[in-house]
């Protein structure tokens, strides 16, 4: 008997369940304004089910000493065992969750990662580049193939050049692939800096006042 062409179409569900930690601005549920969201995707070391572990690094460190951050932030925890890259289907769906509950501004979502978070931050802008209007990978990497998707996205791309955990070129052959597309890129390397490129970078007023003027146009 030969081989039979068959065919699958079913739909199915998925549950997925995040932890995690969210900012809200002074004023946010008094007043008719959609603020911008900010998502931030940690590194390997805080994964799991201690939440505070997310603390440590990053966007939540940044806010517990700003009570003027103007941004809704959203910081997830990844599950032990996994990566940010095979999570984008829960990634999508807190986002979904937040901008239903909250007062978001939803042409101005932003994105940004930190090493496995960095990987995290080009995977789930690639499958889903109509949701966010800019980008800040750091010392990340991903698909360079897959890099047209992008295309039409802000991105500012940070990294030591010292680096012993990421190489630098894992920034680096993304950053041409953008470019090679047409892409809006921006490319900041550190010269002195190893894996910690990321404390520099969020303690830049800069970052933020870059996200602030980027906006997805009107569809």
């Amino acid at each position: 008997m030969g081989q039979l062409v068959c065919k699958l179409e079913k739909e199915i569900t998925k549950k997925v369940r995040l932890n995690y930690l969210l900012h809200l601005p002074e004023n946010v549920e008094s007043s008719d304004r959609k603020w911008p969201l900010l998502l931030f995707l940690h590194g390997m070391g805080e994964r799991g089910d201690q939440i505070d572990l997310i603390r440590k690094h990053g966007i939540p460190k940044i806010v517990e000493h700003r009570d003027d951050f103007p941004f809704i932030a959203v910081s997830p925890q990844c599950p032990a065992h996994t990566v940010w890259s095979a999570e984008t289907d829960a990634l999508a769906a807190l986002l979904d969750e937040v901008s239903a509950v909250y007062p978001v501004d939803t042409s101005r979502i932003y994105l940004t990662g930190l090493s496995m978070g960095g990987y995290g931050t080009w995977q789930l802008a690639i499958e889903h580049p109509e949701r966010f209007a800019a980008l800040a990978p750091i010392c990340g990497g991903g698909n360079p193939d897959r890099a047209s998707a992008l295309k039409d996205i802000p991105i500012w791309v940070f990294h030591g050049a010292k680096d012993r955990v990421v190489p630098l070129e894992q920034s680096q052959r993304m950053v041409d692939a953008v470019k090679a597309c047409g892409g809006n890129v921006r490319f900041t390397v550190y010269p002195e800096a190893d894996h910690d490129s990321w404390t520099e970078t969020y303690n830049n007023p800069e970052l933020y006042e870059w996200f602030l003027r980027q906006s997805r146009p009107a569809r």
